[in-house]
């Protein structure tokens, strides 16, 4: 397995790659057999939590006999967790239009977790986009995270966890996970075969030095071209008026449309004929671009160029950063965060882009600085 290594301190095989203070929490786990019975990874979308859940996963099933050695990724446990059928391994996903985690998945888990393990030392489940559960599915869940069964190990991923309970929070022990440095991730593909030295560096960039989404786009070229089309997009609505901003919304989501079906490996959907969950996807990746762009140019914006990531428009960020008033980039952004989980919550996906367009932070009055 070409991208395993040892996780620190181990001689186990992990996959997640650049999650040190993560790969050391679940590496103790597994060599103490003692997991936690419940625990919440966060963090951006692609960024690794999935990895690192089934990481955990392969190493609490994993039939070496020193613990030390685990994930084996030689064993049959490992290789059935690798194929997603080991029988003591469950995998929870949204399913349906609305991508949700209904409340029937969630109580078929419980009844599953609430039998002996079949194969393995332990009974684990991943639910994969937590954020997704709704608000019924999490009610369901809080009896298996108040009283989970005898050696069962219960992973929530969500890429953010606004939109979970209270109740499931206090329950579960946290775990939030960052992205890896762009240098480490360009460096990566390249090992990896993935890309050529000249376009790592733009990839681990578009990626947001999440290792999930830079080998996906680093397997479609068009797709680090739709991202960049979008990013300068939405620099060039700086100085724009309310008209043109809102007359970009359609291009936006057209791109945006595009980029998702080339991560989604899928054929790119018609932009007259997007259905709801594909404006919904679309947009909330126009958030996620967003979200990258208003950080730079706040870092832009608080004089420490060094800071910003994206070195194709740094001299333009700087340009532009004395324009724009920090404060008004900051309500932005907070904006962007609280729609985002409204977009999660069924609000329009078309309005909300309106709603970010409009509110965009116009540059202030004063010499255009060159790009």
């Amino acid at each position: 397995m070409a991208d395993a290594v040892a996780a620190p301190g181990s001689g186990g095989i992990f996959i997640t790659f650049g999650q040190q203070a993560g790969l050391r929490v679940v590496a103790r786990a597994i060599h103490t057999e003692r997991p936690p019975h419940a625990l919440l990874l966060t963090g951006p979308a692609g960024v690794g939590k999935t990895t690192l859940a089934l990481d955990l996963a392969a190493g609490l099933l994993c039939l070496a006999e020193d613990p030390a050695a685990r994930p084996c990724r030689a064993c049959a446990a490992c290789h059935k967790v690798a194929a997603d059928n080991h029988a003591d391994l469950h995998l929870l996903a949204p399913e349906g239009a609305g991508e949700q985690i209904r409340i029937g998945q969630v109580l078929q888990l419980a009844a599953d977790l609430s039998l002996t393990a079949m194969e393995g030392r332990f009974r684990v489940a991943v639910i994969t986009a937590a954020h997704r559960l709704n608000p019924d599915a999490q009610n369901a869940l809080l009896k298996t995270l108040e009283e989970p069964g005898p050696r069962t190990c219960l992973v929530l991923c969500a890429d953010d966890a606004a939109s979970l309970l209270p109740t499931v929070l206090s329950r579960s022990g946290r775990l939030r996970l960052a992205p890896v440095p762009t240098s480490a991730l360009a460096q990566r593909l390249i090992d990896e075969g993935l890309s050529q030295p000249a376009l790592a560096r733009a990839i681990a960039l578009a990626s947001g030095g999440r290792p999930g989404l830079a080998r996906r786009l680093a397997r479609d070229p068009e797709a680090v071209l739709a991202r960049g089309r979008i990013t300068r997009t939405l620099l060039d609505l700086l100085p724009a008026d309310r008209r043109s901003r809102l007359g970009a919304a359609a291009d936006l989501m057209t791109d945006a449309a595009a980029l998702d079906a080339a991560i989604r490996g899928e054929v790119a959907p018609t932009a007259k004929r997007l259905q709801p969950v594909e404006r919904r996807r679309a947009v909330l990746l126009i958030i996620e671009i967003w979200r990258d762009l208003g950080r730079d140019l706040a870092v832009a914006v608080a004089g420490d160029g060094r800071g910003v990531r994206d070195l194709e428009h740094l001299d333009e960020l700087i340009g532009v950063a004395a324009r724009v008033d920090r404060r008004a980039l900051h309500r932005f952004l907070d904006r962007l965060d609280r729609l985002g989980v409204a977009i999660d919550g069924y609000a329009s996906p078309e309005l909300t882009l309106d709603v970010l367009l409009s509110t965009w932070p116009h540059l202030r009055a004063g010499s255009r600085s060159a790009a």
